[in-house]
């Protein structure tokens, strides 16, 4: 279905060739995903398959690529559509009807599909992802989970043999994102179509089949195999890639590898890696934590309504201590984000109060709110307003009076701490959604305040990313600065957050340290979250207190 051979390709402004010497054959009806680090060319890659590339984004070729026979950058990008439907990372850019019914019709509007045919074929497309209900909704009043079903139904109503997903996980919470990748293994074994997905959450898309993972890093692909021969492997951890936790597990503990059939699958570990494992996590002492106390910031019996009917937050309550990095955890919709624009008074609340450092702010501006707690929002796009990115992160500064030799060398700083310094003569406009995520977190770092709001900060990252700015987040919780993330990410609750609350239906179920409540099934089902790899592992091997041995793996990882 696509094959290509000795090919590369150079982006017309670089000097160097992005893709170099890329051999690769998917077959008609495999299942594939392509994995590698920031910059390693899996975008590119993806943007040939779709032909993004030429027609986008202009280069130079070298060897061959055919897509179902066809040579894409030698046809128009409908015919290189017909053959490949692309699901993109940012829903909302790839809307185009006013309503759900009228975006899945758009293609078949272009086809000249009779509109008695065409609403049938509409209704068929949105009932195989289960959204028929919502055929008269606007696309913009969605979950993220829903997003990604309607983008899914209108490329469904094309006749393309190839599908193409740009990490379809990236704003979606774990249980969204396990019925997602549900639904497209679903369709696969529906339709056999070619399905190919970008993804960086390797833990949370090997829980589904695969008939191949292909590893590039560098722009050359350093490897290919099944599930199993990848993670069996170290490449991932060479590539700077992260991988699933129970495997990272098994390593420590330092299990036969070479022993297991199936790696992927955690149920199927065999009975000596299990014992080897058992008496890993009982000869370890567990470490004792130091809780933070020094309390900056309560919110009291918070209510808020959109439109004083019905309350999108219902008497919540909790505290931030000094140099704490809490998670607010959740569904897509439950309140999350709600929540902190609340507490920066973008939001404005009538029942409750926040209290910073022992001071009642309801009345504060928002101006004078934002000189101590910095938000970050999840859509970068809503906070960007400069064209250079030098200048969008010095922005605040500058209104802040600072000098320039200071605002260049705060700049700097950050430029580097949050991966974005070989980009900092870049226009904006020219990154891709991750990096932009980047740059808003930059822009509010540099300003130093007492509290962080982060509102999704790593989706998108890779690992080496994640791990950079996290760690350096880490460092600014180590000198006093309290941090508050929204994160639909795990693995990053568990490993960074010193403590975690819950949302659900605007209301708090839950406030505990991390490995209590990624273990409490009960919370992981009314919350829509995900039970952990490593939950799941020692389940498998019998232990019976699995939050103890979920904690005694991060304390080890620290």
């Amino acid at each position: 279905m696509i094959s290509f051979k000795n090919f590369s390709f150079k982006y017309n402004n670089v000097v160097d060739k992005t893709l170099k010497n890329i051999d690769l054959t998917i077959n008609k009806g495999e299942k594939v995903l392509i994995v590698g680090p920031s910059g390693s060319g899996k975008s590119t890659l993806s943007h040939c398959i779709n032909g993004l590339i030429p027609f986008s984004y202009d280069g130079e070729f070298e060897g061959e690529l055919k897509i179902d026979n066809i040579i894409p950058y030698k046809e128009s990008l409908s015919d290189v559509s017909k053959k490949v439907g692309t699901i993109l990372q940012d829903q909302d850019s790839q809307f185009i009807g006013l309503s759900v019914g009228e975006d899945v019709a758009f293609n078949f509007e272009n086809n000249a599909v009779p509109v008695k045919e065409m609403k049938i074929k509409v209704i068929d497309a949105l009932e195989l992802v289960n959204m028929v209900e919502f055929l008269n909704h606007s696309p913009y009043e969605l979950s993220g989970g829903q997003k990604q079903r309607v983008s899914l139904a209108g490329v469904l109503g094309s006749d393309a043999e190839i599908l193409l997903f740009d990490e379809p996980l990236a704003n979606l919470d774990p249980a969204s994102g396990r019925e997602i990748m549900q639904l497209i293994n679903d369709i696969h074994e529906k339709t056999n179509k070619t399905i190919i997905i970008v993804e960086h959450r390797i833990e949370d898309v090997l829980e589904q089949a695969f008939d191949k993972v292909v590893v590039i890093n560098k722009g050359e692909i350093q490897g290919v195999g099944t599930p199993h021969e990848i993670l069996k492997s170290d490449l991932l951890v060479k590539c700077g890639l992260r991988e699933p936790l129970y495997v990272e597990a098994m390593k420590l503990a330092g299990c036969d590898i070479s022993a297991e059939e199936n790696l992927r699958d955690i149920n199927t570990i065999c009975d000596n890696n299990k014992e080897i494992l058992k008496n890993w996590f009982k000869d370890k002492p567990i470490n004792k934590h130091i809780n933070k106390e020094e309390k900056i910031l309560e919110v009291k019996n918070l209510s808020f309504s959109h439109d004083g009917k019905k309350n999108t937050l219902n008497d919540i309550s909790f505290h931030l201590n000094k140099g704490e990095i809490l998670a607010v955890l959740g569904n897509n919709g439950a309140g999350k984000s709600t929540l902190c624009r609340a507490i920066t008074g973008i939001l404005k609340y009538k029942e409750g109060n926040i209290f910073l450092n022992d001071e009642c702010i309801d009345s504060w501006s928002i101006k004078k709110k934002g000189s101590s707690i910095g938000y970050v929002m999840q859509n970068p796009n809503q906070m960007i307003s400069q064209h250079m990115i030098k200048d969008e992160i010095a922005l605040g500064l500058k209104c802040r009076g600072f000098s320039k030799e200071y605002i260049a060398e705060k700049t700097e700083e950050v430029l580097k701490i949050c991966g974005l310094y070989p980009y900092r003569n870049w226009p904006v406009s020219a990154l891709s959604y991750g990096q932009k995520k980047r740059v808003t977190i930059a822009s509010i770092l540099a300003i130093n305040p007492d509290v962080i709001i982060l509102d999704e900060p790593t989706a998108g990252q890779d690992y080496k990313h994640y791990t950079e700015f996290m760690e350096f987040i880490k460092e600014l919780s180590n000198k006093g600065i309290s941090i508050i993330m929204v994160t639909h990410d795990m693995q990053l609750t568990l490993e960074y957050c010193d403590r975690a609350i819950v949302l659900s239906k605007g209301e708090k179920i839950a406030d505990d340290k991390p490995s209590s409540i990624l273990t409490d099934e009960k919370i992981i089902k009314q919350a829509n979250l995900k039970e952990t790899s490593l939950s799941t592992l020692a389940k498998s091997i019998d232990i019976a207190n699995t939050s103890d041995f979920v904690q005694f793996f991060i304390d080890l990882e620290r």
